[in-house]
């Protein structure tokens, strides 16, 4: 099978997990299994690794990557399932887990997928085949202003209501239902000297289509709460919109206290679950930008459960 993917900031996520070799650890975002191969080389037989993927695709490359480790359990499942996931396998605490947010090289590659501007191909934009919504739902379905949402809230398009309009034209004289012509008409909606206009809208759709902001403001706290003392959780992310959330998530669960400044004596009785390893982002060394183009938005977070 035909998966490429090269592993993102694989030494600094390895660095900072402290990977234990007797551990238990989860790879929420387990592609190819790049950086899952670099746990478990790390991890003895009594290690094991739990490896999640909503997409078949991504599992049945994994499992051909990592052949020689047997102490590997594959679920093909959406990573805000954690909590039923460890609970089905009968485990409360982990000591470390990953979540590469971003697209893989092979969904973007891949035409029929339609990830990508790059490629003419069905706007499909799933990550897991079997959810009923794509982009081309949106694209004909959604109403105008809905659009407009999208592309402002996920896109941070500025001609998002040009857009928007230019689209709901265009659909009710055919159906917009391949990713050349979504890009054709993104770029005579706004004229812009720019080398791909069109990718912040393909962002926002796919965001839209995955739920990829909503899983990851809902998971996160969840597998902190699953995290030993002293576990750590590396989340890797590709735009400011994903960094903001793991960015703001780690200070508010990193706070002692969130009572109002203007009361004396705390009545929150909140406690801290986490210390923040990392206060700026770590992200892609020069040769890593030189091997590997698609690191160069690529940013860690890493935090540490006490």
């Amino acid at each position: 099978m035909d998966f490429e993917h090269i592993s993102v900031l694989a030494d600094e996520v390895i660095e900072n997990l402290n990977i234990k070799p007797n551990g238990i650890y989860v790879d929420l975002t387990l592609g190819k299994g790049g950086h899952s191969k670099r746990i478990l080389e790390r991890l003895s037989d009594e290690g094991q690794l739990i490896a999640l993927d909503q997409d078949k695709s991504a599992i049945a490359a994994a499992k051909e990557n990592l052949k020689d480790f047997s102490n590997v359990i594959y679920l093909k499942t959406n990573f805000e399932n954690i909590d039923k996931v460890l609970a089905e396998l009968g485990i409360d605490k982990i000591d470390g887990a990953l979540m590469d947010i971003g697209v893989s090289s092979h969904q973007i590659d891949t035409a029929e997928r339609g990830f990508s501007y790059m490629h003419d191909g069905p706007l499909d934009m799933r990550m897991d085949d079997t959810n009923e919504l794509t982009a081309e739902f949106i694209v004909n379905e959604y109403s105008q202003d809905e659009l407009v949402r999208i592309f402002s809230d996920y896109g941070e398009e500025r001609f998002s209501k040009t857009i928007a309009r230019n689209i709901v034209e265009e659909r009710n004289k055919q159906r917009i239902d391949t990713t050349f012509k979504l890009r054709e008409l993104i770029q005579a909606s706004v004229h812009s000297k720019e080398a791909h206009p069109e990718k912040r809208v393909f962002q926002a759709l796919r965001i839209e289509v995955n739920r990829e902001l909503e899983v990851l403001e809902n998971t996160l706290e969840a597998v902190i709460d699953h995290l030993n003392v002293g576990g750590r959780l590396c989340v890797i992310t590709f735009h400011s919109l994903e960094d903001r959330i793991v960015k703001n998530k780690f200070k508010e669960l990193e706070k002692d206290c969130t009572c109002p400044p203007g009361l004396p004596v705390c009545v929150c009785d909140t406690e801290a679950k986490i210390k923040i390893i990392t206060n700026k982002p770590i992200t892609a060394s020069k040769e890593e930008l030189a091997d590997n183009s698609r690191s160069k938005s690529a940013k860690l977070r890493v935090c540490q459960r006490i």
